[in-house]
């Protein structure tokens, strides 16, 4: 049985193929900036973003994602493009007021400045054609959640006919959303003769192609979160590379337990427990896991020990201890070399008595930023903690916009919005 058993559909040769074509991704990408400025002055341009964001009585939270799309929207608008912006966000059952891109397109306008940012609360339909026709060149309109249709998680044929009449030139700047055949994704732009990477997209590619293909050495690799199953596909590639891989969160517990350490009540993937044993009996002399625990009998009852070896009965593993955080810090930034690439909290950081790891997990990336290291952090979670953590977006390498699209990518799993892009 091949370690990454979600690859059993697939013969050696065939993923040896899959991983070829995609690294070289970064070659085929054509971007913007690959075209003339005469090409694009007065072209209608339809982008796939991410605004994915999170938004609060109204008003929009952490606004990464719509900060690393400027670039690519102002570089189109300083070129006089008329420009057709499509998202989604959340996920809406309905028409559900609170998933409305409107504050988001507000949240937009206050960055592009004298940009004049509209937004319509429809994706297709003769309103919308209007809107469009009556925009001025270096104009920029948001169109309301894709979600609020059903079409576009199907990808269905007529939804992307109509997506795809609403411009001339499609551009993907949405690494995050890139692993989906939606129809903004995969079934729209496979109907535009041009069909082009943003800067935030491409950038994506670049450093995480880097990691895949050619890590610097010494190449260190941390692992956290809940979830084994959207991880091993990563792992699967990147253990045979990695000097270290350090593991945290939950994902750590089912490698703790194939080890025959007692890990009590903490959250356990035992369908995985199998695969993880394999990897431990092949990687096990690179796999590093916590030696000491932050424990409780709950998350919410204001109580936590640090106990070392096995978790008592009823117990809960919730954070990693100061002995796990002492070696994962040195490991992380006691160097000035190589590359460091951090996905997943390491413990339940939003509740501080589970924080200590993830924010010196952070902490450590910065330093191994300024020692000379590349440093590449991936995931909404991960950014989150960074936050926390005093860490700004300038002390790391690159910050990726996609958690889950960054461990396909990493996998070599397919991934249908670059694949367009590329396909004569």
């Amino acid at each position: 049985m091949p370690l990454h058993y979600s690859y059993e559909r697939c013969n050696g040769f065939a993923r040896f193929i899959l991983l070829f074509l995609y690294s070289r991704v970064t070659e085929l990408l054509k971007v913007i900036s690959d075209l003339e400025d005469s090409e694009l002055d007065g072209k209608r341009v339809l982008i796939r973003v991410d605004y994915n964001v999170s938004v609060n009585s109204g008003s929009v939270g952490e606004d990464f994602r719509i900060r690393m799309t400027i670039p690519t929207i102002e570089y189109l608008t300083k070129r006089r493009s008329k420009i057709v912006l499509v998202s989604h966000l959340g996920r809406p059952t309905d028409r559900q007021p609170q998933y409305s891109l409107a504050p988001v397109a507000k949240r937009l306008s206050e960055m592009m400045g004298k940009s004049k940012v509209k937004f319509t609360s429809s994706n297709i339909g003769k309103n919308v054609r209007q809107e469009i026709d009556g925009m001025e060149k270096g104009d920029v309109l948001l169109l309301e959640n894709l979600r609020f249709y059903k079409e576009e998680e199907s990808n269905d044929p007529e939804f992307s006919k109509e997506l795809a009449s609403l411009a001339d030139i499609y551009v993907n700047d949405a690494f995050s959303t890139s692993h989906r055949k939606h129809a903004s994704t995969y079934g729209a732009p496979r109907l535009f003769d041009v069909r082009l990477a943003g800067f935030n997209l491409r950038k994506e590619v670049e450093y995480l192609s880097m990691i895949k293909d050619n890590p610097s050495k010494p190449f260190i690799v941390v692992l956290g979160g809940v979830k084994i199953n959207d991880k091993i596909g990563a792992l699967e590639n990147l253990l045979p590379k990695a000097d270290r891989v350090l593991l945290g969160g939950a994902a750590a517990y089912t490698f703790l337990k194939a080890k025959g350490v007692n890990t009590a009540n903490s959250l356990i993937d035992s369908e995985h427990l199998v695969w993880v044993t394999k990897a431990l009996s092949i990687f096990g002399d690179k796999i590093m896991l916590p030696t000491d625990h932050v424990i409780s009998s709950s998350a919410d009852n204001g109580y936590a020990a640090m106990v070392k070896g096995d978790i008592p009965d009823g117990m809960i593993g919730f954070d990693i201890g100061n002995e796990t955080i002492q070696r994962y810090s040195s490991e992380v930034g006691g160097r000035g070399s190589g590359t460091v690439f951090w996905n997943g909290p390491m413990g339940l950081f939003e509740i501080g008595l589970f924080a200590n790891g993830t924010i010196n997990i952070a902490k450590s990336m910065a330093l191994a930023y300024w020692r000379g290291s590349k440093t590449l952090v991936g995931g909404g979670d991960t950014l989150e903690a960074m936050k926390r953590a005093g860490v700004s977006e300038g002390e790391v390498s690159h910050v990726s916009t996609g958690g889950g699209a960054s461990l396909k990518y990493l996998a070599g799993d397919e991934m249908p919005g670059l694949a367009v892009l590329t396909d004569e």
